[in-house]
């Protein structure tokens, strides 16, 4: 079984249901990084763009804010329980489609003037190819950019509640450095020679540090909020209920310290990256 046919089992099953479920919150707890993503794409009115895994369609409906009605957006994701979310989202909305593909192999016209992401294109099996096959859609000069999440280590969000889950189950295998995965282009080297073979220039991947907001509502919440998505939740999907249980108490306590006003934030790290099309 090839890499992206697991990423499609694995986005089309139960962790679909769960990005579903936490649509809100996750949205809130990328809010900031999705700014930076399109502060750097520096979209305009009248532009065709593609947002490429676009889950639940976030991203791709504040681009179809900034293009306005002449403009047009194309999100494009292989998770159809999330793409049905995002068409409810868009409801109305004439400025936006979305699209269940791959974008790593779907046919685009090369008539796009940006793509962006957040967090979409850390999961192809050949990440050059897919890369190739983006630039291809872009006119010449066009510009992409995207987030991916730099070590795991540097991201106290993902390493807090993995301690306190660890405490509780095995550790899973830690995938290959190259291995599809959120951290997958961790290494900023590895995302600029990603890019340049792909035949893209002006490549710049810059550090993007702040912060996760897991809960507007105090540590019980964000504790649930990483028990629904992202790896914590993955971890714990084949977990007995007093196990979870026991794992919500113990992320409860680790997440009180960095509550303030109710809100729960821990750190974050990221790369933004860019490149034109030639």
């Amino acid at each position: 079984m090839s890499a992206n046919t697991k990423q499609s089992e694995y986005w089309n099953g139960d962790a679909a249901g769960r990005w579903t479920r936490g649509q809100e919150a996750a949205d809130r707890a990328l809010a900031s990084i999705g700014r930076a993503v399109l502060d750097r794409a520096a979209l305009r009115a009248g532009e065709a763009v593609i947002d490429v895994g676009c889950g639940c369609g976030a991203l791709a409906l504040d681009a179809a804010d900034v293009v306005g009605p002449s403009g047009r957006v194309t999100g494009v994701d292989i998770s159809a329980p999330m793409l049905a979310r995002a068409r409810e989202r868009a409801a109305g909305r004439a400025n936006v489609a979305f699209v269940e593909a791959d974008a790593a192999a779907h046919r685009f016209d090369r008539s796009f003037d940006a793509i962006v992401s957040r967090f979409g294109v850390m999961f192809f099996d050949d990440p050059v190819g897919a890369f190739r096959n983006l630039c291809a859609a872009l006119r010449s000069g066009g510009r992409i950019v995207f987030a991916c999440w730099r070590p795991a280590a540097e991201n106290p969000w993902v390493t807090i509640p993995r301690e306190v889950t660890a405490r509780h189950l095995t550790p899973p295998a830690p995938p290959a450095p190259d291995e599809p995965g959120p951290f997958a282009f961790a290494d900023r080297a590895r995302v600029e020679r990603v890019l340049a073979g792909a035949g893209f220039a002006s490549i710049a991947v810059d550090a993007w540090n702040g912060e996760v907001l897991l809960s507007v509502d105090g540590p019980a919440a964000a504790a649930d909020f990483v028990m629904t998505v992202g790896m914590t939740a993955t971890w714990l999907a084949d977990a007995d209920d007093a196990t979870r249980s026991r794992v919500r108490a113990d992320l409860v306590r680790a997440l009180a310290p960095h509550e303030g006003g109710r809100r729960v934030t821990l750190g974050g790290a990221a790369w933004i990256a860019s490149a034109i099309a030639p």
